[in-house]
């Protein structure tokens, strides 16, 4: 079905309300979630019982839904992070139900909540305050901040036990940065005010390392039990990752699942009879269910697709009802009440669809794809060798169109993947007549450590071979499409991916979209936020003092006069996680090698105000969506219709 032929297309996607980070209160009784169905991201409250739903804020949230939300203990009040137009410098506020906001964690730097104890007294934030990202003990009562960690390496997840005694964290002390360990550390305030972890002990030397995994593989907390006396944990030791529960007390872990499919873990059920976990298996992630005494698992009971509980908070209902999101290629993020009994479901949140149908929205094939990294295209940029070849996942999306242009878009991360989830993204492009591919190169989660690893060392290597070995096999495999009219466009990695691809293989491409992407590798090094710089830079690349000529071989600014297409680079100001610098450096190297800017030259360049890395403001979308049409359309040539019926 299309829409009416006075629709705004673009606008009508952009417009079409989102759901975003749902966390169940204490009680059970409600849900906070941010949802934009005014056209700003706002904080909603629904009622379990009678399936009201309430607007709690009026403009003090984020325009951007990036960051979670989490209730306070009592449940009478949320905490949600602010930052400053999207540079993503939190602080953390907090709201009431009759609309009070004030600020209760401000900190230089990134500040992001970890967790909130039962008492309702403390809050676990991390913080890149004094540079690295720690861990932080606020006192609501008192309002004092104590810093409880004080690692070289970043610190991720930490978690409150019941009784607010004992803190869980990841990082790594080993010089394996491959490597992440979990340790517990007391945080209990004696009577006499001093508190192991902070003071004397702000180097977490009071800490205890579980060694739960094999040195060089990554171990992480997830939950605590009911009782304080389990952690389930995931470790990726075997190579797929994998869901446990440590026992404190003997010092044993209990691992579960066949070791088939890539498992992490996500909760204790509130009776501790039960952990949730998430399963990856090619394009899919379901949630499974484990019973922990005897560990038979269940898979929920849904379509294929992707289902989750989001980046925090809390999911359970009750001991055997949980809320769960689910969306596919084709339809939209629902909040789901299911039951882990039955596996009965009950809509809480219906999507919007606007002047849509599921219908009328491009569906994802998924397929493999042989590559040694190596793809028939020349090389322009760096030769290289072939590689160990890999079967790569790949999901294309058809638009309709006959013949049809065709858009490789990679992944952010790198850390990442693409799965069959709906992506308005890809739909406005579908809009436009373009059919979309996405490729999980080496490197994308999903298939284990050993293919993760696989980056080390090598960005801008045989990762981005298996990008063009991807659009070659399905310019090749698929005669609708146009191999005359082939675009490239990434954002974040994906963005580095964009340019790369445009400098390594300019042969493939007829133009190319660089969005919030990197240029110059040391320039991002010494720009990015402090825990990007060690858990990613120096992770995959080390430092430029070390590897110097590996930084400068592998950044796209080196190769700019390999650039033979138009090619369009959009990026925000405010970002940290990418500077801004990262597109004016290839800018200015691109007017040094004798480019002309503008509509009818050689690239285009725009930056984007009030906006750090992406967002998911309804006007911000649209006017990205605005630019990526005009740019494709005269320079590509394409259509903006309703999505196509397949």
């Amino acid at each position: 079905m299309e829409a009416p032929a006075d629709t705004d297309v673009l606008e009508a996607l952009a417009s079409l309300p989102t759901l975003a980070h749902p966390t169940v209160s204490p009680d059970g009784t409600e849900v906070a979630f941010y949802y934009d169905d005014t056209g700003r991201n706002e904080l909603h409250v629904l009622d379990l019982e009678t399936g009201d739903r309430e607007q709690w804020s009026d403009g003090e949230v984020p325009r951007n839904a990036r960051w979670f939300v989490e209730w306070a203990a009592d449940g009478d009040s949320i905490y949600f992070h602010l930052d400053e137009n999207g540079d993503e410098q939190n602080d953390v506020h907090r709201i009431t139900r009759d609309g009070d906001v004030e600020p209760v964690v401000e900190m230089d730097g990134q500040v992001m909540l970890h967790d909130i104890g039962d008492d309702g007294e403390t809050l676990l934030v991390g913080s890149s305050r004094d540079g690295q990202m720690n861990v932080y003990r606020h006192d609501l009562a008192s309002g004092e901040t104590t810093k409880l960690t004080d690692y070289d390496r970043a610190v991720w997840g930490s978690e409150l036990s019941p009784d607010g005694d004992r803190i869980a964290y990841s990082t790594n002390e080993t010089d394996d940065y491959d490597n992440k360990d979990v340790y517990v550390a007391s945080v209990a305030q004696s009577a006499t005010g001093s508190r192991p972890g902070a003071d004397d002990d702000v180097d977490g030397s009071n800490a205890r390392n579980l060694e739960i995994g094999d040195v060089g593989a990554e171990a992480s907390p997830v939950d605590w039990g009911p009782d304080g006396d389990r952690l389930l944990v995931t470790d990726n030791t075997p190579d797929l990752a994998r869901v446990g529960v440590y026992d404190l007390d003997t010092d044993d872990v209990t691992w579960y699942g066949s070791g088939e499919f890539e498992e992490s873990g996500q909760f204790f059920t509130e009776d501790g009879e039960r952990i949730v976990a998430t399963r990856d298996r090619d394009a899919v992630t379901m949630p499974v269910v484990y019973d922990v005494d005897t560990g038979e698992s269940e898979e929920f009971d849904l379509p294929d697709g992707v289902a989750g509980f989001g980046m925090a908070g809390d999911a359970s209902i009750a001991a055997d009802r949980v809320t769960v999101t689910h969306t596919t290629p084709t339809t939209r993020s629902e909040l789901l009440a299911y039951d882990l009994d039955s596996g009965e479901t009950e809509t809480l949140v219906e999507p919007e669809y606007g002047p849509f149908e599921p219908d009328d929205f491009a569906d994802a094939e998924y397929l493999t794809v042989e590559s040694d990294g190596i793809p028939e295209t020349t090389q322009e940029a760096v030769p290289h060798d072939p590689y160990e070849t890999f079967d790569i996942g790949a999901l294309l999306y058809d638009s309709g169109e006959r013949p049809s242009p065709l858009i490789v878009n990679p992944h952010g991360g790198p850390r990442h993947r693409d799965t069959k989830s709906f992506d308005l993204y890809t739909q406005v492009l579908a809009s436009m007549g373009f059919s979309v591919l996405k490729v999980n190169y080496r490197g994308s989660t999903g298939r284990g450590r050993e293919f993760v690893e696989e980056l080390i060392d090598d960005w801008g290597g045989a990762e981005q071979g298996d990008v063009a070995t991807a659009a070659e096999h399905v310019l090749d495999e698929r005669d609708w499409l146009d191999d005359d009219h082939v675009v490239v466009f990434g954002g974040s990695y994906g963005g580095y991916s964009a340019y790369w691809q445009a400098v390594q293989y300019p042969d493939l491409y007829d133009a190319s979209v660089a969005w919030i992407g990197l240029t110059d590798l040391e320039d991002m090094y010494e720009n990015t936020m402090p825990h990007f710089k060690t858990e990613l830079m120096e992770k995959y690349l080390g430092t430029p003092e070390d590897n110097p000529a590996l930084y400068r071989e592998r950044s796209p600014v080196e190769y700019v006069e390999n650039v033979d297409a138009p090619m369009f680079l959009v990026h925000g100001v405010n970002d940290r996680r990418v500077p801004v610098s990262q597109a004016r450096i290839f800018r200015d190297a691109l007017d040094d090698a004798g480019y002309d800017a503008g509509e009818d030259g050689d690239y285009e360049y725009e930056e984007l105000g009030e906006e750090g890395h992406a967002s998911s403001d309804q006007d911000q979308k649209l006017r990205m969506f605005r630019l990526l049409e005009d740019f494709l359309d005269r320079r590509i040539g394409t259509r903006v219709d309703a999505p196509a019926d397949d």
